[in-house]
């Protein structure tokens, strides 16, 4: 009996930990899942024969030593930063190891010794990063295979609200992270190459500059740069590429509102409120206008900022404006937004989300010059089952199956841009109802 060891119990599990117990009798594995909030953990496993739980606790490194030396496979679901302490176990325990989150410098880090030990941590394998970097992946290998000479691609992801499920003026609920959403893009200017020429997008710009985007049969988006888009021409093997870009999409109007609580300051986390008590949405929106702005703080944001009224009635439905209480003691705030968002933006019971996925290269071939446009579109099947949870969770569910069963094993700290990874995934995908359309010019 072979045991996969699952920590993190959160929103992107739910699908994982089901693929992994609908097969673990054939495949006689035992599924143990840990989770902060131990009762969490108890209803992913829902009483499973082939399901464990356990409450993680909180800096116990001797558990983590013990449970990572118990597992022949390790799933990180914990948050990104986590990362490679737990790859630091799974080296002294040669265990394997998948995550769903971009590779940092310190899981790099850990490259020459996993290969030594002959270990795949294989990171970057959800949906964005993961469904996008096999799905751009395939689409370079075919392209190039016919002789194709690429000069553009421009790939935007986002988890969005199903439009039968869409009530709200943002047009947004949560499906992940309530964290990441409010510091999304905060980590440092973007990057990306246009025209051969490198970009730059400051923080408080960049949901300024969104870009227009069409995906056939489902309407317009708007979409703005992920931090670092330079670093994937070498991944793709496409060094010499004019033009790369990454990116989110929001349905339109939302990066504008997004863009005037940035440049308001409501989603700084380096400013700490303390002694909040009694303070009220209205008092910390307008603490941070001049003082003359209180007769008509709305008014006045509105003209500080150019906003349009659909702009103002969405931040005015957020509550911004509101005497209610920010809800949290103390802290950034980014941490009373985020508050104030998991209130407004929640997903209710039944609601479905939505992931879309959108990739444009451009290329030469035979004289002309050619486009090809491919785009995912899938929703959820409730606010537990959801979209980002499937599109999450069953690629690394799908690669934990095949490193078990011997059908995958590259050695080193990699993401799934292999065929021999992106083949077998996006193939077993496709029969789940995630798949691609594709349309060229």
């Amino acid at each position: 009996m072979k045991r996969i060891l699952i920590l993190g119990a959160g929103r992107s599990s739910p699908a994982l930990i089901d693929y992994l117990l609908g097969h673990a009798a054939a495949s006689d594995w035992t599924i143990r899942v840990g989770d902060l909030d131990e009762a969490m953990a108890a209803g992913r496993i829902q009483g499973h024969a082939r399901g464990e739980f356990f409450r993680i606790s909180d800096g116990d490194e001797g558990q983590r030593q013990r449970e990572i030396a118990a597992a022949d496979l390790v799933i990180s679901m914990l948050p990104a930063p986590m990362h490679p302490a737990v790859g630091l176990v799974c080296l002294r325990h040669g265990k394997p190891l998948i995550t769903p989150s971009y590779i940092s410098d310190e899981m790099m880090a850990l490259d020459a010794d996993a290969k030594a030990a002959g270990l795949m941590f294989l990171n970057e394998m959800g949906v964005d990063p993961g469904i996008d970097h096999m799905s751009a992946a395939q689409l370079i290998d075919r392209l190039t295979l016919e002789g194709a000479e690429l000069t553009r691609f421009e790939s935007y992801t986002g988890g969005l609200i199903a439009p039968s499920c869409d009530n709200n003026p943002w047009h947004y609920k949560i499906t992940w992270n309530p964290r990441n959403v409010v510091l999304a893009g905060a980590g440092g200017a973007a990057r990306y190459y246009e025209g051969g020429k490198l970009r730059f997008v400051p923080y408080h710009q960049l949901f300024g500059r969104s870009t227009p985007v069409e995906v056939p049969g489902h309407g317009y988006f708007e979409g703005y740069a992920n931090r670092d888009s330079v670093k994937y021409r070498s991944v793709y093997g496409l060094d010499n590429l004019p033009t790369l870009v990454r990116g989110t999409l929001r349905r339109e109007g939302f990066c504008a509102a997004w863009h005037v609580l940035v440049q308001l300051g409501l989603t700084d986390d380096s400013l700490i409120l303390s002694d909040v008590q009694g303070i009220t949405w209205l008092d910390l929106t307008t603490s941070f206008l001049p003082a003359a702005a209180a007769v008509d703080p709305e008014g006045f944001i509105q003209a500080m900022t150019g906003a349009s009224q659909a702009t103002m009635d969405k931040l005015r439905w957020l509550g911004i404006f509101d005497q209610e209480p920010l809800g949290i003691t103390s802290g950034s705030p980014a941490k009373a937004l985020q508050c104030l968002i998991e209130k407004k933006w929640v997903l209710s019971p039944g609601d479905r989300d939505m992931i879309v996925m959108w990739h444009r290269f451009g290329y030469r071939l035979g004289g002309r010059e050619h486009t090809l446009e491919s785009w995912l579109v899938t929703e959820g099947i409730d606010e537990t089952y959801t979209a980002m949870s499937r599109t999450v969770g069953l690629p690394l569910a799908i690669a934990a199956r095949l490193m078990l069963s011997g059908q995958l094993h590259i050695p080193g700290v990699i993401m799934p841009t292999s065929p021999d990874i992106y083949r077998p995934v996006l193939n077993e995908l496709n029969a789940l109802g995630i798949c691609f359309n594709e349309r060229h010019s």
